[in-house]
């Protein structure tokens, strides 16, 4: 069965797994690799069998133990030739850099692992959907907006991890500086919390039944406001939380898994 587990998630680091039992990739590392190896160990997983790591681009709460775990395991590193170019992992064998390309689907073990363009300030960044040929599950963080091409890629998933950065409020209001409020509202910032509850329902409605909200601001959000604008915005449109679908919250520095 394909399971996906947020390891860390938030603006101060970001980590992954996908796994179907046999097959076990990791997506960003965020984070040191004796972090990592713990939040693995935690569900599990023995590092040694991790058999490939996907980045999402090079900003280095995705990236800072990339490097580390992918000399250490000796393990390929997928990403797109753009976030392969940026990103500062230090220097891994170029046998280990795969360049893979939005919406093309390539096979890792059985695990069709398909990327997808999303917005954002990076050099070429990407968010993943992946399958076993029965189920799909799907990670979607730090995008911009939510246009509707992005959104035809990451329907259809059965589990999500979708970003719900900040509170508008909290942000426009709080301590960052006036041009990295702006970037972060801008159409290649993050989501906003009112955006990824909108999200949430019209993935619910095409079929969605499990969502993890990610990738929280430590300084512009809390979890429990997050999850409550979702919340409210999933029961205003007749959607039983609990009973039709799941909802929860990605902890920033522990493993988290989907309530099934």
């Amino acid at each position: 069965m394909l399971e996906l587990y947020s390891l860390i998630s938030g603006s101060s680091g970001n980590s992954s797994l996908v796994t179907d039992g046999k097959t076990n990739i990791l997506i960003d590392c965020g984070t040191s690799g004796k972090r990592a190896f713990s939040a693995l160990e935690k569900i599990g997983i023995a590092p040694e069998t991790i058999c490939a790591i996907f980045v999402t681009h090079e900003h280095t709460d995705h990236t800072s133990g990339v490097g580390i775990l992918a000399r250490k395991l000796k393990v390929p590193v997928y990403a797109t030739k753009g976030t392969h170019r940026m990103m500062n992992i230090g220097k891994i064998d170029e046998a280990q850099m795969i360049f893979v390309e939005p919406d093309i689907t390539y096979d890792i073990g059985g695990i069709g692992v398909t990327p997808f363009s999303i917005p954002h300030d990076a050099e070429d960044p990407c968010g993943y959907s992946f399958t076993d040929g029965k189920k799909k599950v799907t990670i979607a963080t730090d995008i911009g907006y939510m246009p509707d091409s992005l959104f035809s890629r990451i329907s259809g998933s059965s589990s999500i991890i979708l970003e719900s950065n900040h509170d508008i409020e909290m942000l426009r209001f709080g301590e960052y500086p006036y041009p990295l409020k702006q970037r972060i509202l801008s159409d290649y910032g993050h989501l906003s919390n009112p955006v990824a509850a909108e999200t949430a329902l019209k993935l619910v409605q095409t079929g969605t039944e499990h969502i993890m909200l990610g990738h929280l601001s430590d300084k512009n959000n809390l979890p429990e406001i997050a999850q409550m604008e979702t919340f409210n915005k999933l029961t205003d449109n007749s959607v039983r939380v609990g009973i039709d679908m799941t909802l929860q919250i990605a902890k920033r520095y522990d493993v988290t898994k989907f309530d099934k």
